[in-house]
């Protein structure tokens, strides 16, 4: 932690990174039409293929990727102002969210050649659509309790996978699944004779099935395996490295401004009701508290990019983040519907009542995604030597 807290101290966006920070901008005002708040409000979680083919013409999905694939080869520093920018302007960013943030990134890092010329120049167009296969329903977040296995098969020298996965982000609309599974061994290895595997999500045998949250919407799912043939070519890096390979990408999920900017929308369009009306000022303490927590929220999230930028691994200074970042995204609809209701001065739109309702359905997923509170407290306690 010590190492986080000095690069908290000194975080600060590289001038390269805040100039790129103009181009992101103008391809928004130039390629993108702002819905109302409460579509906005959904944004990594929006689904639009055409908007993501027209960042992925700059080179913006798969922005760390190497030029060679089609990606922009720029440092985490720019891909968190791209990210940034998406995310406070409410962006539809779903269709290459996944693929962009971890997908990629891992299968540079640890895929074979065969694996970078298959998949990564896809990604980088924006066509092909990635989801993680972590979750499991007597798993959870305990990811080292994955049961899902994957079989060696002598005829094929492939493998045969049996199993699912819960809490799928986007399976139901996507093409592969990079999921953590049981290659060897037994459940009681924990951290041992696990891999991460590449699944054709239209293969025989796998079978996806949407989940319908409070709001209507379906972003999450359940994916069965029933004895799906995976080739050889499937394995990501090397049999049993998959619990180092999943912390590694875990440190890039739980670190982004995804974690502090869900309710983002809903705060600023409280800001513009304000600003149009009644005593702004009996809510200056409260307006005062989240923004003092974004801001320090921010710098923390800024640090842990220069850490992954040095090449470094943060996975317990991610999780810290992501806590803390999943209360602050909790808080802000909480405390905007109490102030509505509470203030008679105030003229709360239509707009804002909408996407005040749709925040406060959905943030108890806050603490879901991503890791549950408990796990990510228990990492942060034995990063700190306490348990």
């Amino acid at each position: 932690m010590e190492a986080l807290f000095a690069a908290f101290r000194s975080a600060r966006i590289p001038a390269h990174a805040e100039a790129f920070r103009g181009e992101v901008r103008a391809f928004l005002q130039t390629q993108w039409t702002p819905p109302a708040a409460e579509v906005r409000a959904r944004s990594w979680m929006g689904f639009d293929r055409g908007f993501s083919r027209r960042l992925a013409q700059r080179g913006w999905v798969g922005v760390t990727l190497p030029r060679a694939f089609g990606g922009a080869e720029l440092d985490p520093f720019c891909r968190f102002v791209l990210v940034e920018e998406l995310l406070a302007a409410g962006a539809p960013v779903g269709a290459h969210w996944i693929a962009d943030r971890q997908s990629g990134p891992l299968l540079w890092k640890f895929g074979s050649e065969a694996q970078h010329q298959r998949y990564l120049p896809g990604i980088c167009a924006g066509e092909l659509v990635f989801c993680i296969g972590m979750s499991e329903p007597n798993a959870g977040s305990d990811l080292a309790s994955v049961g899902t296995r994957a079989t060696p098969d002598p005829a094929t020298g492939g493998w045969r996978l049996n199993g699912r996965k819960i809490w799928t982000t986007q399976a139901h609309r996507g093409d592969y699944m990079i999921a953590l599974v049981r290659s060897s061994g037994s459940a009681e290895d924990r951290h041992k004779g696990l891999s991460q595997f590449i699944i054709d999500l239209k293969a025989p045998g796998v079978t996806t099935r949407p989940i319908v949250d409070l709001t209507g919407d379906a972003h999450f799912s359940e994916v069965f395996f029933d004895d799906v043939a995976l080739g050889p070519d499937a394995l990501v890096g090397r049999e049993g490295d998959g619990w180092m390979q999943v912390n590694a990408e875990l440190a890039f999920e739980r670190s982004g401004p995804e974690r502090i900017y869900s309710s983002l929308v809903l705060l600023e369009h409280w800001l513009q009701v304000l600003r149009r009306g009644g005593d702004g000022r009996r809510h200056a303490a409260a307006l005062g508290s989240l923004v003092a927590h974004l801001a320090t929220l921010r710098r923390m999230s800024v640090a842990v990019t220069a850490r992954l930028a040095a090449g470094e691994s943060p996975l317990i200074e991610a999780a810290l983040f992501k806590d803390l970042g999943t209360e602050l995204e909790q808080a802000i609809p909480a405390v905007v519907e109490a102030a509505a209701s509470a203030d008679p001065t105030i003229d709360p739109d239509a707009e804002l009542l909408r996407t005040a309702a749709y925040l406060s359905c959905v943030a108890p997923t806050y603490s879901l995604r991503g890791g549950t509170r408990e796990i990510l407290r228990g990492m942060i306690a034995r990063g700190l030597g306490l348990r």
